[in-house]
């Protein structure tokens, strides 16, 4: 119970910086036990302007490797929609690990941040 209050502060001490605009959207990344998402959100409009997620794909490997490939796609679906630049929104979690493969990969695709 303790985790996941602790976690929601962070999450709420987070979200109360970073907000997505039209020229620098947010990229959101929510990584569970089994899977990763991420979405580029423009909060202005509210509107997701591109997503990659693991559900319902046949992944291989660990979690980190994962988080990797989701980053490479949400990459190059941020090209398709003409964004090179986003805020990065780690919804509570440590830049550590899986969270740093899917930013590092990203960037990789020629995301900043």
């Amino acid at each position: 119970m303790v985790k996941i209050s602790n976690k929601t502060l962070r999450k709420n001490r987070v979200r109360a910086t970073v907000s997505g605009t039209s020229a620098r959207p947010r990229l959101s990344v929510f990584i569970s036990n089994t899977h990763v998402s991420a979405q580029i959100i423009d909060d202005e409009k509210a509107k997701t302007l591109a997503s990659a997620t693991s559900v319902g794909k046949k992944l291989t490997g660990t979690m980190s490797e994962k988080a990797a490939i989701i980053g490479k796609e949400i990459g190059e679906r941020a090209k398709k929609a003409k964004v090179k630049t986003v805020v990065f929104d780690r919804n509570g979690r440590a830049y550590a690990g899986r969270l740093k493969a899917l930013a590092d990969a990203a960037r990789a695709q020629g995301l900043e941040f």
